[in-house]
């Protein structure tokens, strides 16, 4: 017995000492990890290289003309004297429009395919919808100016204007030559384009919605109406806005459609909705090739500077709404 005891005790490791030993997916963890927080600082060191690129394509604009580049409606490359409120105006006043159009025809096909919509037709109608979102930009803009324009000069434009002329105001937002290019062609097509993403959120996100809430509902008489404004909308709204916001996000950055049926015309002599105007995207789009190194140049940078930080600020405005509108769901609980 004491040599068996003696023998163990040459194996055992001096007091005081620890054995460690890793397991064997305990490197590529650690592998694994590193490449994941790297490809975080990635994504932060790349958004700060746009925007130092940004400011120093822009700075010979910003230095020249200093915030008062955002309230001028002059561009003019030949005299090199340039202003953005034309551009700003166009890509804000069209992806309002498109809000305006998309959001609640979103709503409705969300509603439809979530509460109403037959098992039958359920599948192929949220196939054909996601199958939109596929469609090159390039075939919504030849659509929109082909197809599209003339039917809406046509059918709608000419009409207003023999109802509304010598109206004051609403007389003014439907003038000008009926050739089917215009703000509220933009705006239209681009509503065309975000349906898809916004109905897609808003279907998924009803979807998530407890059966056993809208059963209830139902059970206790609510109409389907009822039972949508009161019990999904309500623990749905955070991904509602969210679908909302990616909505306005892809419309601000469309370029090649808006390029199509905007006219692309620096001029913001009327607020007509149907006469040629100009968007930041489609300006880079058409001017950026020929613009040489100086002053055009630069102001077209900083052009993309300024839509860069419209996207920020829309994107910030979205985050903090979800965020007040989880703290207020926190209050109530």
């Amino acid at each position: 017995m004491s040599s068996t005891s003696a023998t163990l005790s040459t194996v055992q490791p001096a007091s005081g000492t620890k054995t460690r030993t890793r397991a064997p997916g305990a490197w590529f963890d650690v592998v694994f990890g590193f490449l994941a927080q790297g490809a975080a600082w990635l994504t932060l060191a790349l958004l700060a290289s746009i925007l130092i690129s940004l400011l120093v394509g822009a700075w010979p604009a910003i230095h020249k003309y200093g915030l008062g580049f955002l309230t001028s409606p002059v561009w003019d490359p030949v005299q090199e004297n340039f202003g953005g409120l034309v551009m700003i105006y166009g890509t804000l006043a069209t992806s309002v429009i498109a809000l305006l159009i998309a959001v609640p025809v979103s709503f409705g096909i969300a509603l439809f395919l979530t509460e109403m919509c037959p098992a039958w037709l359920k599948r192929p109608l949220g196939t054909a919808i996601e199958l939109l979102a596929a469609v090159p930009s390039i075939v919504y803009g030849m659509w929109g100016l082909l197809v599209f324009g003339p039917i809406l000069a046509t059918y709608v434009q000419q009409p207003l204007q023999k109802l509304l002329h010598g109206v004051p105001y609403l007389g003014a937002l439907v003038s000008g030559p009926p050739v089917g290019i215009g703000i509220l062609s933009a705006g239209i097509i681009l509503a065309i384009m975000i349906i898809p993403f916004i109905a897609s959120v808003m279907r998924d996100v009803f979807e998530v919605t407890p059966p056993m809430l809208k059963e209830s509902a139902y059970g206790l008489g609510s109409t389907t109406w009822e039972v949508v404004y009161q019990v999904v909308l309500p623990y749905t709204k955070t991904g509602v806005v969210g679908g909302i916001m990616l909505g306005l996000g892809r419309a601000l950055g469309e370029t090649m459609a808006v390029t199509f049926v905007i006219g692309n015309m620096n001029q913001l002599d009327t607020l007509s909705l149907f006469d040629a105007a100009n968007s930041i995207t489609s300006a880079l789009a058409n001017e950026f090739a020929e613009a040489g190194a100086g002053l055009h140049q630069a102001a077209l940078i900083y052009l993309g500077l300024v839509l860069f930080f419209i996207t920020f600020v829309v994107l910030s405005f979205s985050k903090l709404l979800l965020v007040q509108l989880k703290k207020r769901e926190g209050d109530k609980s």
